[in-house]
């Protein structure tokens, strides 16, 4: 609606004549007299203004920003606090972050500095501006201390948990998500979301011991099986290799961020060429690494997986694995095996990785992480593959043990 419009609009009303008067005031009356005004428009709740809510919204907005150009700090706080009401009501969330960054704090208690600071970064993350939220975020965490109020505090644990999402710190998050879903001041829908969101971040976690730590407790929880994820959830926990099909509908599902691109290092392009020259065996891949956090994800989660499944593996048969190029996938493990997420050796001769048998019984134990206690015994059973069945008999009774559910 134009402004030609809306002044004939707001004639009905008994108001045009006054916007006006006001108009033709010098710049020092105009602040008093924008002020008479807002405390009628911000008030008026007849059936006029019912019929004509837009224009009633419209104008609040207008009167507000044309007194915020008029009136001096001191004053403007309260102004500035009712037009970010209308812009988030309007879901224009950058516009009321704006505003609410142009409040005076000087005046303002450090209790009411907290809010405002927390405010602004929920809004910026509604548009997915993580990188000035991560501002404000940090100026409120240096007043975190200011109120012991729980409902504020909690908001403040929200913004933590989607302040890490946003910068890929997704085992930290996954765990964060979890505790915060468990909070009854939570309403019962939005825990489910938290809960979700705690699956979805382990799931994007980087493959390793840890991340088994938190499949475990995600495992157990018996409202993880109403989730979407669940069957990716469990597949993980159990070490069971993910195949490209399943990971389509959970990719489409997840927030830009969470696809971010990954760019691939000099060093680690020239590593995955090394063994690209052998005619005989073509490599069916020339993918050089993963794309998305997603897709690393998941390449390391088959690679971790595999190790479960074999005593060894080729260079050529984990790249069809993992859709990568030989040296590409050979890279892929070799950090895993440095970085101590992954057990195993590699041989550069016979271009074999070699994983280590001996470490699945304490991963066993780790990642039982809450399933109960796993027994362990010292018993020359001979061959791996002897050892690997008892290990699985006992993995299937700390879960029967725990009440876990078998897949």
């Amino acid at each position: 609606m134009g402004i030609d419009e809306s002044y004939r609009e707001l004639g009905k009303l008994g108001l045009e004549s006054r916007l006006a008067q006001f108009t033709a005031l010098n710049q020092k009356d105009k602040a008093p007299a924008y002020l008479s005004l807002v405390p009628e428009i911000l008030a008026r709740q007849d059936q006029s203004f019912i019929a004509l809510i837009s224009i009633h919204h419209n104008l609040r907005k207008r009167v507000a920003e044309e007194t915020l150009n008029t009136l001096q700090p001191r004053i403007v706080n309260s102004l500035r606090f009712q037009l970010a009401d209308l812009l988030e009501t309007e879901e224009e969330w950058s516009e009321a972050a704006r505003v609410l960054m142009g409040i005076s704090s000087r005046s303002l208690p450090d209790e009411e500095k907290f809010r405002v600071n927390i405010r602004i970064v929920r809004l910026l993350l509604g548009d997915e501006d993580s990188v000035q939220a991560e501002t404000y975020y940090n100026r409120a965490a240096s007043l975190s201390n200011s109120t012991s109020d729980r409902e504020t505090q909690l908001q403040f644990k929200l913004c933590q948990a989607r302040i890490s999402d946003y910068a890929c710190k997704f085992l930290e998050v996954a765990m964060r998500y979890h505790k915060l879903s468990w909070l009854a001041e939570i309403d019962e829908e939005e825990r489910k979301e938290m809960l979700s969101a705690a699956v979805t971040c382990a799931v994007l976690a980087p493959a390793g011991p840890n991340r088994s730590r938190v499949l475990a407790s995600l495992y157990r929880d018996e409202r993880s099986a109403d989730l979407p994820w669940y069957n990716i959830l469990s597949k993980m926990f159990l070490d069971h290799i993910l195949r490209p099909a399943e990971i389509r509908t959970f990719e489409e599902r997840l927030r830009p961020h969470q696809l971010a691109k990954i760019a691939i290092s000099s060093n680690d392009q020239l590593a995955s060429t090394i063994d690209d020259d052998d005619p005989a065996e073509p490599s069916t891949s020339t993918r050089r690494g993963p794309s998305t956090v997603l897709d690393r994800a998941v390449m390391e989660h088959n690679l971790l997986a595999s190790s479960k499944i074999y005593n060894n593996i080729t260079f050529r048969g984990l790249c069809a694995l993992l859709d990568l190029a030989p040296g590409a996938a050979e890279t892929m493990a070799r950090k895993m095996i440095e970085q101590g997420r992954l057990r195993g050796s590699i041989d550069q001769v016979d271009k074999l990785i070699w994983f280590d048998a001996a470490r699945e019984e304490d991963d066993a134990q780790s990642k039982a992480g809450g399933l109960g206690d796993v027994e362990q015994t010292n018993e020359d059973t001979g061959a791996p593959f002897t050892k690997r069945w008892d290990l699985q008999i006992r993995m299937t009774a700390a879960n029967v043990r725990s009440g876990s559910p078998l897949r």
